[in-house]
Parts: C-alpha cells; sequence; structure tokens
C-alpha cells in the first residue's frame, strides 16, 4: 500500500524508501567534502515533493468507502476512482499550474474602439470544463446510478479533482446549485434544456452557471443590498437592471440571479420578500453578450484562475423561475450546495497540503537526518493529519444525508441534522484550512513561501473559503436561526445523532475515554444552553461563533483556529471510524487524540462572562479605544 499510515512515533517506510534516504544523506555529506568555491557556484538542490495516485493513497477514503458503500456499488466505484486519479496525475495536474500561469484577461475594446467586453480564458481552463463533463462531475449526482449513494460518490471525485482543478471547482459548485434548483422546481419544461446541459456527460452541451448575488451595497445581507430592478415584458419574460459587484465565474454560460420585481407604477418592495429569483443566459446564440457590460475583472488575492467580474445589466433578458417575493427561499438550495462544494475544497487543500508535507518528510535531510526522523516535526505533521480526518468524515456524513434526502430516505431527524451540519461544516472547515495551509507551509522551509513551487497558489486559494458563501460570523447566526426556526428540534436531532455514534464507539475499550470526554462536553452544552435561554438575544449572538465551533468539535474533532496546540477536542464521528471491527491502530490514535483537553469552548466562555451583559461593550472599548 503506497500511503503511509501516521503513527504515534512517525510514519512507517519501506526498505526502498530508507534506501533512497540513505543515498541521499551520502549525497549531503558528499557535498559537504566539496572545495568551498565549488559549493558556492552549486544550486540549491532539494527533492521536490510529489504524490501519486491521491484515490490509493488515501487510506482514509478507502476505508470509509469499503464500510459504507454496498459491494457492488463499491467493485464500480473503486474502479472508476483509480482510474481517475492515474488521469488526475498525468493529465489533469499539468492543466491546472497552465491554469494558474496564464489568468484570464479582459480585452473591453476591439482594435477600432468598438466595445466587445470578452474575456479570454487559456486552453487549458477550457479543457478543464471538458473533463468536468467527460467524469460526469455534476452528471453523477442527478443520474442517481447508485441511489443514495450517487452524491456522496460526486462529492468523492469533487473532493479528488479540486486540488488539481486549477480553480474549476468554483463553477463547477454553482453549477451544481442551479440544477438542484431547477430540480427542486419540477424542472418545468421552459428549464428542461438547461437542466439537461447543466447536467451533460457530453463536453459539446454542457454548461456552467454562475451566482449572481452580491452587490454593492451588501455581500450576505442580500434583504437590503439587492438594488436590481426586474421589469416585465409583454411576452412574459422580464428585463433586469442593476450592477453585480462580484461575480464569480463570468464566463459562465448561464446564471441565476435575485431581482426586485417594478410594479406598474415601477415601485418595488424592499426586504427579503420583494426579491425574486431569475435564470438568464449570459449570451445569445452568437456569443453576444445579453445585454450585459463588463466594468472589469478583479484583482484577487487567490482563485485568479477564474475570472471574476463586475457586470452592469442593462435590460439583460430573464426569465422568473420562483414565485414571486420567493426568491430568498428558492435560491437556498443552491446556497447549500454551494457551501457543500466549499467544505469538498477545504478539506481536498488540506489533504493535499498534508500529502505533500508527508512526502517532504521522507526525502528532506537537515541537522544529519530527515525530517520524518525529528519527533517534534513529525507531531507538528500529526496534528494536521487528525484535523483533516475529522474534516473528511464531516464532509462524508453531511453528502450521505444529502443522497438521502435526495431519494426520500431520509428520516425527519436526517433532515434537521443536515440543515444544521452544513453551515456548521462550511464555517469550520473554511478556518481549518487557512490554518492548515499556513502551518503546512513552514514544513517545506523557505521553499514554501517560494512562488514556483506551487505552494503559495494553495494558501492564497484556501484564504477565501472562510468568506465564500458566507463568512464564519454569518454562519454562526445561521446556526442560531436553524435552532429557533426547529423550535429545538435541530438541536434534539444533533445530540440523539452524537449519543448513536457514542453507542458504537462505547464497545470499543481503547476509546472509551473519548466517550467520557465526549459525554462530558454534551453535559457543559446543555447547560450553557438551558442557562442562555433565560438571557436576552445578545447573549447568544455573542456565544454564536463559540457555540459553532462546540458543534463542530463535539461532532467530529476540535474547532479553535489554530492547528498547532494540543488537541483539544474528541469527535464522535472520528471515534465511530475507529470503532468499526477492521479499524486500524492509525484511527483509534487519530479518535484518542481529539479527547486531551476541552470540548466545549461555548461552556468555558461563559463560566468567564463572555456572553454578559457588558461584554458587547468592553469588546467595544477594545476596538475603539486606542482609535
Amino acid at each position: 500500500d503506497r500511503c503511509q499510515m501516521l503513527s504515534i512515533k512517525g510514519l512507517n517506510t519501506t526498505v526502498g524508501q530508507e534506501q533512497q534516504a540513505g543515498m541521499q544523506e551520502k549525497r549531503v555529506l558528499e557535498d559537504l567534502e566539496m572545495p568551498l568555491a565549488r559549493r558556492e557556484t552549486e544550486t540549491l538542490f532539494q527533492e521536490q515533493p510529489e504524490t501519486g495516485n491521491q484515490y490509493l493513497e488515501d487510506t482514509l477514503l478507502r476505508s470509509y468507502l469499503k464500510t459504507h458503500l454496498p459491494p457492488k456499488v463499491l467493485e464500480e466505484v473503486h474502479q472508476d476512482l483509480e482510474r481517475f486519479g492515474n488521469r488526475l496525475l498525468t493529465k489533469i495536474q499539468p492543466l491546472s499550474w497552465e491554469c494558474e500561469l496564464n489568468p484570464p484577461v479582459f480585452r473591453q475594446y476591439d482594435a477600432w474602439g468598438q466595445r466587445v467586453d470578452q474575456i479570454h480564458t487559456c486552453s487549458a481552463w477550457r479543457r478543464m470544463k471538458e473533463i468536468s463533463a467527460e467524469e460526469g462531475l455534476i452528471a453523477e449526482a442527478y443520474e442517481r446510478r447508485y441511489s443514495n449513494w450517487s452524491r456522496l460518490y460526486q462529492a468523492v471525485k469533487l473532493y479528488l479533482f479540486s486540488s488539481s482543478s486549477g480553480g474549476f471547482s468554483c463553477p463547477l459548485a454553482m453549477t451544481d446549485g442551479a440544477a438542484k434548483v431547477i430540480e427542486s422546481l419540477g424542472i418545468p419544461g421552459s428549464l428542461k434544456n438547461a437542466f439537461d446541459r447543466l447536467t451533460s456527460r457530453d463536453p459539446e452541451k454542457f454548461w456552467t452557471s454562475g451566482q449572481w448575488m452580491t452587490e454593492r451595497r451588501g455581500g450576505s445581507d442580500v434583504a437590503n443590498g439587492t438594488e436590481t430592478v426586474a421589469r416585465k415584458q409583454p411576452d412574459g419574460t422580464y428585463r433586469l437592471y442593476g450592477f453585480k459587484w462580484f461575480t464569480s465565474a463570468a464566463d459562465s454560460d448561464v446564471t441565476l440571479t435575485l431581482a426586485r420585481i417594478a410594479d406598474a407604477e415601477g415601485q418595488c418592495t424592499q426586504g427579503s420578500r420583494g426579491l425574486s429569483l431569475f435564470f438568464l443566459r449570459v449570451r445569445d446564440e452568437e456569443g453576444k453578450l445579453n445585454s450585459i457590460q463588463v466594468q472589469r475583472l478583479k484583482d484577487k488575492l487567490g482563485t485568479r484562475q477564474m475570472a471574476t467580474a463586475e457586470l452592469w445589466l442593462q435590460g439583460a433578458r430573464a426569465q422568473l423561475i420562483s414565485a414571486e417575493s420567493r426568491g430568498v427561499a428558492t435560491i437556498s438550495n443552491m446556497l447549500n450546495i454551494t457551501r457543500i462544494h466549499n467544505v469538498i475544497a477545504a478539506v481536498a487543500s488540506m489533504r493535499r497540503m498534508i500529502s505533500l508535507s508527508r512526502d517532504y518528510a521522507r526525502k528532506r535531510v537537515a541537522f544529519g537526518k530527515l525530517l520524518k526522523d525529528h519527533p517534534l516535526h513529525m507531531q507538528t505533521l500529526a496534528r494536521m493529519e487528525v484535523q483533516v480526518r475529522g474534516a473528511f468524515l464531516l464532509l462524508m456524513e453531511i453528502v450521505r444525508l444529502l443522497g438521502l434526502a435526495e431519494t426520500n430516505l431520509a428520516s425527519e431527524q436526517d433532515q434537521l441534522l443536515l440543515r444544521l451540519l452544513i453551515p456548521v461544516a462550511k464555517l469550520y472547515t473554511g478556518k481549518q484550512a487557512s490554518a492548515v495551509a499556513v502551518e503546512a507551509m513552514e514544513s517545506f522551509g523557505g521553499q514554501g513561501y517560494m512562488e514556483d513551487t506551487g505552494l503559495p497558489v494553495i494558501l492564497r486559494d484556501a484564504l477565501v473559503l472562510s468568506i465564500w458563501e458566507g463568512t464564519t460570523n454569518i454562519l454562526s447566526l445561521d446556526v442560531l436561526r436553524s435552532l429557533a426556526k426547529s423550535r429545538g428540534q435541530v438541536m434534539a436531532a444533533f445530540l440523539s445523532a452524537v449519543q448513536k455514534k457514542l453507542e458504537l464507539a462505547s464497545g470499543t475499550e481503547e476509546l472509551s475515554p473519548g466517550v467520557q470526554r465526549t459525554q462530558e462536553a454534551i453535559g457543559s452544552l446543555r447547560q450553557f444552553m438551558e442557562a442562555a435561554g433565560l438571557e436576552q438575544a445578545l447573549t447568544m449572538e455573542l456565544a454564536a461563533r463559540d457555540f459553532s465551533y462546540s458543534l463542530a468539535q463535539i461532532y467530529t474533532g476540535r474547532a479553535k483556529t489554530g492547528i498547532t496546540e494540543p488537541w483539544n477536542g474528541s469527535g464522535a464521528l472520528l471515534m465511530e471510524h475507529a470503532a468499526r471491527p477492521d479499524a486500524s491502530s492509525t484511527d483509534v490514535c487519530a479518535a484518542l487524540r481529539w479527547c486531551n483537553q476541552e470540548l466545549c469552548p461555548v461552556a468555558v466562555e461563559s463560566g468567564r462572562g463572555s456572553y454578559g451583559g457588558g461584554a458587547a461593550l468592553q469588546d467595544s472599548a477594545l476596538v475603539f479605544g486606542n482609535s
């Protein structure tokens, strides 16, 4: 097995790898014996960290699939994923780097002064679109060849694809979200062609979709920030007028967007109740923009491979697809899907950085021995490995529940749990992806800071994951809304699910400390909620972030933003995975390492008075006291 397993002492290596390390150390010693004049002219030489077939090297992924998938499904899926892993390694990863080196270019005017508003993307980016169709990266979820397991299988392919996609995972997220919205509407006849193209395996027919929500006055606050106006036409279509401040994948074929319908007097209803959802083609059959002007491309910190633009809608022809004033409710299906894709990108980013760090530890000699033989270095990598394991299992849990919901096999508890876990997982993994990327860069020393290694690209692209699809605070408040709207049913479903997973783990003696710590954390969480129920709404708002972290920590693992402190959590999912009959010592080790310290930070902070009546005033004084 090419994937080397994590252990307390370090990484297991094969005889061949030990010989390779010995040869490298010999070369280092020979270099030290060179005359000084020659050594000064030698260029820096270090062995490049590499990965092989991502699927075959990911033992956690393969063990999860073996545990959960029906045997017949597993057999077919295994063959396809091994093939896909080889294609990623040999064909797709080189395209990814080409996308980074050749970002989109905006040409506003032609040589004769005519406005053309052309966004030029490189051939590698266009090839990524074809590959996405060929691999069925959207189609797989909607064909449902494997019933409720189809969504999970799609997520696994996207997880493998993400780090090699050259940023194309973003338009795929919005394409999946648009298809989900259309499916939730019953695939009306007027949208049948669009749905077929969004879910097509034919590169000639496949469409990608945008998601135009952000305007000048607001990002997540669409209720108060949306100014775009829709005017109804005699033929029943609408013309849209407005300015979209941030439109990802502006080269997409179609998009969904929110707008306010103007009445006969030109007046629009304000707030979320005034928003309706529209579908529009970005270009006509001749490739001309649909009464849209591109103002400029955004100059971003990361995701530079993708065209993100400011757009003027100057009478863009569109189709109303939601009931009037039900735009926010209708597009929520899209937001759930794109948030899950955000989780996929975060987990994939973490796995990529750790895989490269692990390989580098087997090759790089420092202070007379390989990095893998330095205990402190191995401790750092081990902490990152546990982090990505918890995040991966949380991702799999969400897509498993989504698959059940999409095939009408989900219980009421499953649906409630899904509603809660999507924002929890998105906020948790978005923060952790950045922390892991920063920490992993250190494992390469100065090389981690060099652009031509490709490592800074991973960090830059990871930083947006805590911002896209709602920031940490926005999603923390969404968690509170899910509790309030369900009148506590969501929380009851959460606690019941955790309890069931702990019951499975309680039969494994090695996991008993983790089970006990989680039970204590649940007790602390209950006490906090009982006390908070007697307080004002401000108390829960101040606690929202820590409360959401506590849910993530109890369900999967630790949820602090740093990853190099000792573990301070226990995860029901990690323990459930470690309780399998064929669980490895690595699985048990990872589960137990969640169990060392505090599991429920919201209870601790509450005891310190962090959410008391004067806490908000103290926070403001600290922030503005020196201004």
